[in-house]
């Protein structure tokens, strides 16, 4: 694909369609060396596990869409991966529909129930003003009414082809004959192991009768589930309203353990819509980058990021050494990159919301994403020195300023099927094992500390993405389609498609998307490449982060000897070599097909036609 990856003349193998490939050597970290691109035919998948990578590249070889397999990862993504996502939480999709070129954003992010007040995480009452207990995230106050079952029941209604129950069927019979814990999920399940065995059925899942959490290699069954993904085969709206629905309010509300209930309702349940909105698409460097609009910051905050970036010339930073990890990256593109992205996240903690609640400045994203307005914040950044943290921009502010939430309970998944359709979903149920409730089978999310618990700002200013009724918190995710754009002239609304990206990572989305992005788009990598690259970006505080777990970073002695680490310092940034947690899933179309990349820093795969 010109101008996005490096042309590769490998061809299908031959083997099985849908197979396991195994690649990449696991160093000490966990971080798998050497990875290479998986070229397949006219279709391909990508998620971050095997088993659901594998059952969802099944149903497009059979025939479905990409809307079909999306049913299919995420029902088996709740199963062997439950600490990220699940029918408990929520997501953002963008989806493609080849046949028209139009791209449609899908809202299923969580709800507040109607009970909710702007305290809702900070007391447990206006007359009983003691935190919820143990704390907000575990306590039912965290929980909000999950979107995921009802966005992808509205996707398979608009774009599926295969039956919607024979979707789940994978899952289930999984559910029903075990599975084996993976490496990844054992260490979860041991890194929450104490609050898992606050929830009776959390606790009788994912730990040993002695509290021990369950090691990798222990088969788990999982019946409760099968029941659950039975019911909704049968009547997705059971869910919402039925059965199900009613063991989830129980379930939130349980006060076991000292917790703190939730104040949500059945009719919360059965009120909830997905919302459909306007995709968010903007140019860069001959391509069109299409993301999600508010309530997610992920569209904006990339969009703005990559406007900035065009007053630079990025191709003369490229990283060097380039090998199968993507190269050792320079200082001064990771400089421009993190400068760029704390200007952006400057704007999107500032006046970035549910726009149904609070309006973006000029009642519109065009507002912060003006070519104008970005230049000028381009024009901020200095080539000889850190900004450390930025300003926003000056439009008479909504709201202040709320801490970033760690988020790495979430997953993505990039598809596209045989016909050109692709979806780019990233799902989630917030931090790992969401709000450690389990119930029929499935963790509930903690969606709602992704508000700002604090209402308002120490000089009585509104916090924008506060706690309302009804409201959905403001998210970092950053599904993203890109497109060729259409030669001049011609009356196509949007050139070809040319990449599927997203991934998990909290509140470093953003920056895990935009390194992936500029590694294709400006640095010539293939889609394995720029997933493998190292992770680095920057909130809008001081620290640059640089992903250690990477080979090529040397982190010895806090990275003194590490030429990128020196060279970043030097310009004042304060690096964090922490290991990310990145899971990137990329799909591109080039002349030749489909070529995919999956992140080494995780446990997903690429599957399609020829592999």
């Amino acid at each position: 694909m010109a101008g996005c990856a490096r042309e590769t003349t490998t061809e299908p193998t031959g083997a099985p369609t849908c197979a396991v490939v195994a690649d990449g050597s696991p160093t000490a970290k966990g971080y798998r060396a050497d990875m290479t691109a998986v070229r397949t035919g006219s279709y391909a998948v990508v998620t971050a596990n095997p088993l659901a990578t594998q059952a969802a590249c099944e149903v497009l070889r059979d025939g479905g869409t990409a809307a079909d397999a999306l049913v299919t990862a995420q029902a088996v993504l709740g199963l062997v991966e439950p600490q990220s996502s699940g029918v408990g939480g929520g997501g953002f999709l963008l989806y493609y529909e080849a046949a028209t070129g139009a791209v449609q954003a899908y809202d299923g992010r969580e709800t507040a129930p109607a009970a909710a007040t702007e305290n809702y995480l900070r007391w447990v009452s206006d007359t009983d003003r003691t935190e919820p207990k143990p704390d907000a995230r575990a306590s039912g106050r965290s929980i909000g009414v999950p979107g995921i079952v009802r966005l992808l029941h509205e996707v398979h209604r608009e774009h599926g082809r295969t039956g919607w129950r024979e979707l789940f069927d994978p899952a289930v019979a999984m559910a029903d004959r075990g599975f084996d814990v993976s490496a990844r999920l054992a260490s979860a399940i041991g890194a929450a192991a104490a609050q898992l065995a606050v929830d009776p059925q959390a606790a009788e899942y994912f730990l040993a009768a002695d509290g021990a959490p369950k090691p990798a290699g222990t088969r788990l069954v999982n019946p409760a589930y099968a029941k659950t993904l039975g019911a909704i085969a049968s009547d997705p709206q059971s869910f919402y309203t039925g059965a199900i629905a009613r063991d989830i309010v129980a379930a939130a509300a349980d006060a076991s353990g000292g917790r703190t209930p939730s104040l949500m309702t059945v009719d919360d349940l059965a009120a909830y819509t997905v919302k459909k909105r306007e995709a968010l698409c903007t140019p860069y460097r001959g391509h069109e980058i299409c993301g999600m609009p508010p309530p997610s910051s992920g569209g904006i905050a990339v969009a703005a990021t990559l406007g900035m970036l065009e007053h630079f010339p990025m191709a003369e930073h490229k990283p060097t050494d380039v090998d199968l990890n993507g190269g050792r990256p320079t200082v001064m593109g990771v400089h421009l990159v993190a400068e760029a992205e704390r200007l952006a996240y400057a704007d999107r903690d500032r006046y970035v919301a549910d726009t149904d609640f609070v309006a973006l400045p000029g009642g519109s994203p065009q507002t912060l994403l003006g070519s104008d307005y970005l230049a000028g914040r381009a024009a901020l950044i200095s080539a000889q020195r850190t900004m450390g943290t930025a300003q926003p921009g000056e439009f008479g502010a909504p709201g202040a300023p709320a801490p970033a939430v760690p988020e790495h309970g979430t997953s993505h998944i990039s598809i596209v099927d045989a016909e050109g359709n692709a979806a780019s979903l990233t799902t989630t149920v917030e931090s790992p094992f969401g709000s450690f409730h389990m119930v029929d089978g499935f963790i509930l999310n903690n969606q709602l500390t992704d508000f700002s618990a604090a209402p308002a700002a120490p000089d009585g200013a509104p916090v924008a993405n506060r706690v309302q009724p009804g409201k959905r918190p403001r998210s970092t995710m950053a599904p993203t389609l890109v497109f060729d754009q259409a030669p001049a002239g011609t009356p196509e609304r949007r050139g070809p498609l040319s990449a599927v990206v997203g991934s998990p990572g909290g509140s470093m989305i953003i920056q895990f998307v935009v390194k992936t992005l500029v590694g294709m788009l400006d640095w010539g990598l293939d889609s394995q490449q720029a997933a493998s690259m190292v992770d680095f970006g920057a909130a809008n505080t001081p620290t640059t982060n640089v992903g250690g777990e990477h080979p090529v970073i040397d982190t010895a002695d806090d990275g003194e000897h590490d030429p990128l680490v020196r060279g970043l310092r030097a310009l004042g940034h304060q690096v964090d070599l922490a290991d990310q947690s990145s899971g990137l899933s990329v799909v591109v179309r080039d002349r030749a097909g489909l070529i995919g990349g999956a992140d080494p820093r995780r446990e997903g795969v690429v599957m399609g036609d020829g592999t």
